[in-house]
């Protein structure tokens, strides 16, 4: 997996950066950068310290997936199980408390599958996707904002979900695209 830089590893750009807000889960900065013939442009961005989404596989035929209702776009949307890094909390880390928090499963063996950012042109968000086998249920332990239904579905139907626009939700798209497309053709071969 890619090492991707986040709130840990801010370039002097950023900490050059004027703060402009400070939030529970980010900061946003204004940064000046070069512009062309020698002008210099100011820039708002978003620093965030990473996230991880996890890919969690039941049985051969399905996998745990989410129905999380998001305020920020005013829907409940299908997902996979995902979170933000705690300040000195590792990815994979992460990955093993919101498993379980948001699904109610404990994996016993968690696997780095791929990194990417989620929005470079406002934000420097690192997403960490892992897979998750060999699932144990535990019990949920939602946050007191958190409003999740744990739903258990095939690959078939995901992928369905997918094609006709059920599942709108990037990173889930993403890492369950990369899976089965990179993953699991490379185990065909």
């Amino acid at each position: 997996m890619d090492t991707l830089p986040g709130e840990k590893f801010l370039t002097p750009t950023f900490q050059e950066g004027k703060l402009a807000f400070q939030g529970v889960r980010f900061d946003v900065r204004t940064i000046k950068i070069p512009g062309k013939n020698d002008t210099t442009l100011e820039r708002d961005v978003v620093v965030h310290p990473g996230a991880v989404v996890i890919l969690p596989i039941l049985d051969d035929t399905h996998i745990v997936m989410i129905r999380n209702e998001r305020f920020a776009v005013g829907k409940e949307l299908w997902e996979l199980p995902a979170g933000t890094l705690d300040r000195d909390e590792s990815p994979i880390n992460t990955a093993s408390r919101e498993l379980i928090e948001e699904t109610g499963y404990q994996a016993k063996s968690i696997q780095p599958l791929s990194s990417f950012y989620t929005s470079p042109g406002i934000c420097n968000e690192a997403m960490y996707a892992f897979v998750a086998n060999d699932l144990v249920f535990v019990g949920q332990a939602l946050e007191e904002s958190e409003k999740i239904v744990v739903e258990l579905i095939t690959w078939k139907q995901a992928l369905e979900m997918i094609k006709k626009g059920i599942i709108i939700d990037a990173k889930t798209i993403t890492t369950l695209l990369y899976y089965h497309l990179i993953v699991t053709e490379t185990q065909l071969r």
